[in-house]
């Protein structure tokens, strides 16, 4: 196991500097380990095939204790121009590929897939998307919005197109620990649009 002492603490934090919500997933270390790498790959590769700019994305583990371990990632972005819907579907994508790798490797318990949940990416959504003036409901479809459910159906759909430049980023950020939005776009072949701005 390849874990630090200490976890980088902006990882652990939501967009509005809250702890995110911790989950236990009843799963090896080498498999959940992969399982927050296909998150943090649906979110950047939809995020670049979305026209997002991608500046990083990676996955962290810890130590915890005398033999437990933690985990979580995160993926920085330079978000500019990008339709509100995709944006909340780039959001609800890291869960949507973190449950789709389960199924796919045969790993999918309801279990399993509830410790998928990342309430944190779609609080944020709501928050950027309620920032610009759009409804984005958590379990409704609010008059002239989407909810959270139509969103990540269309997270998966496009996830389903995306599925091999998904798998490649996951295994090689698994591997590397950290991926840079140009390594990515070098081994899927899609384009990381230019930097214009800072980081968000």
């Amino acid at each position: 196991m390849s874990a630090v002492a200490v976890p980088k603490p902006g990882l652990l934090l939501d967009h509005r500097g809250a702890v995110k919500p911790s989950m236990d997933m009843p799963l090896d270390y080498g498999s959940a380990r992969l399982g927050v790498a296909f998150h943090e790959a649906g979110h950047a590769v939809l995020a670049m095939a979305y026209g997002i700019h991608v500046v990083s994305s990676e996955v962290m583990s810890w130590t915890v204790g005398d033999d437990g371990w933690g985990l979580t990632g995160g993926t920085m972005l330079n978000v500019e121009h990008v339709g509100e819907w995709q944006y909340a579907a780039m959001c609800a994508a890291g869960e949507v590929a973190q449950v789709q790798y389960l199924m796919l490797a045969g790993l999918w318990t309801p279990q399993r897939a509830l410790a998928c949940t990342a309430d944190h990416d779609r609080e944020q959504a709501v928050d950027v998307l309620a920032a610009h003036g759009y409804c984005l409901g958590r379990t409704h479809v609010p008059p002239g919005g989407r909810s959270w459910g139509q969103v990540r159906g269309m997270a998966r759909r496009r996830i389903s197109h995306l599925w091999r430049e998904i798998r490649t980023v996951a295994h090689a950020m698994n591997e590397a620990t950290v991926l840079t939005g140009d390594e990515i776009a070098a081994m899927t072949g899609l384009t990381n649009p230019e930097l214009t701005g800072g980081a968000a």
